[in-house]
């Protein structure tokens, strides 16, 4: 009989082949189709990378401008959706509500059988441009207050803010903003960017396979790990009592939510580039609580376990000083991960073959059927 081998949560297992991004173990970095995430971060901005994620190379000028115009253009909702979102219960958890409004979009979409790498781009840019009006309209309804819409002239990053609190976000906030949607964009063969590849692969359509992903990214254990960080450093509340929070924690064997990766084993990368930006923003606002909470944390963590923090770590406390509401971080994560959904769903169609592993069978080996009546 053959044997067959198995590595619990398929880690360490090839799954593919891939032009997106791979991580550089030995230096700890990420390279988003051969460039370096901390270069992206410092030279670029958020809507360049989703330009690189979508075509395979960044932009010139030109290309840059017709990019964000179809962005611009492609922002409103239909009343369709519109009416959706206000139909919706007020409870509805923001990534359920999400995952239903681009479920819906699907409908809107005469040509959605067209599968086409230039239709699925196409696709791309308008779930880009959605995505993020969806999230802050929902989630303004939901709070009984009325949407903002969009301007025309602010980028992603900016829009999101304004939408969300109805003034004009500063320089430093729309930077922090930035660099996190250029962090999160794209990570290899996560479970959502998998999951997206698996529906894909039966050759389903590009919303299908969007929709899947954001569902696998909803779980505590992918894009929640921020939402559930920041409701950590909550808990702990001041940075006397941070170092005991993790002790007793550990001690009950309680995870320590956005620490350690399954891929980097001494360091994400992308960490500290975030931290530095939240430090910007603590003095910008005069104030460094979250940070020296956050400080113990790590240093307690690296002391006791030897395990570092992941980029959601301080993501999260970053993502609070922007005042956004912690329900909210993982549909924000989803503004950004669609791009990177959207390059593998069109390098999964181009070179398709169905994803279909094997398993090992761990049940009975045969049993007798038994008639109903001698149950």
């Amino acid at each position: 009989m053959e044997t067959k081998s198995y590595s619990p949560g398929f880690e360490g297992v090839i799954a593919g082949e891939s032009a997106i991004s791979s991580i550089d173990l030995e230096r700890n970095r990420l390279l988003i189709r051969g460039y370096d995430v901390v270069d992206l971060c410092e030279h670029c901005r958020f809507e360049e990378v989703a330009y690189l994620l979508i075509y395979d190379d960044l932009p010139t000028v030109s290309a840059l401008f017709n990019f964000e115009k179809q962005i611009r253009h492609r922002r409103g909702l239909s009343d369709y959706v519109l009416e959706l979102l206000h139909r919706a219960p007020a409870r509805s958890h923001p990534m359920a509500l999400l995952r239903t409004a681009v479920s819906a979009l699907a409908l809107e979409d005469a040509n959605a059988d067209d599968r086409s790498p230039e239709a699925d781009r196409g696709r791309a840019i308008e779930l880009l441009a959605k995505i993020p009006i969806i999230v802050v309209t929902g989630h303004r309804l939901a709070s009984g207050v009325e949407p903002i819409a969009p301007k025309d002239e602010y980028s992603q990053a900016a829009n999101l803010l304004y939408m969300l609190h109805g003034i004009e976000p500063g320089e430093q906030e729309i930077k922090a903003m930035d660099v996190s949607l250029i962090l999160y964009a794209e990570h290899g063969f996560n479970a959502s960017a998998f999951t997206a590849r698996v529906v894909a692969s039966s050759l389903s359509d590009f919303y299908a396979s969007i929709v899947a992903a954001i569902a696998s990214l909803a779980g505590p254990l992918h894009g929640g790990a921020n939402e559930k960080a920041m409701e950590m450093l909550s808990q702990i509340g001041f940075a006397d009592k941070a170092e005991q929070w993790v002790l007793d924690a550990l001690a009950a064997k309680r995870k320590i939510m956005g620490f350690g990766h399954r891929e980097y084993r001494t360091g994400d990368g992308r960490v500290p580039i975030m931290k530095a930006i939240g430090r910007n923003l603590a003095a910008l606002l005069n104030n460094t609580k979250w940070i020296e909470i956050a400080d113990v944390v790590e240093q307690t963590m690296d002391r006791e376990k030897g395990i570092f923090p992941n980029v959601d770590f301080p993501c999260s406390y970053v993502y609070y000083m922007l005042g956004i509401p912690i329900q909210l971080y993982t549909p924000i994560f989803v503004s950004s991960r669609v791009t990177g959904w959207a390059a593998h769903i069109i390098e999964q169609f181009a070179h398709n073959r169905l994803i279909r592993p094997a398993h090992i069978y761990n049940g009975p080996s045969q049993r007798n059927f038994v008639p109903i009546s001698d149950r």
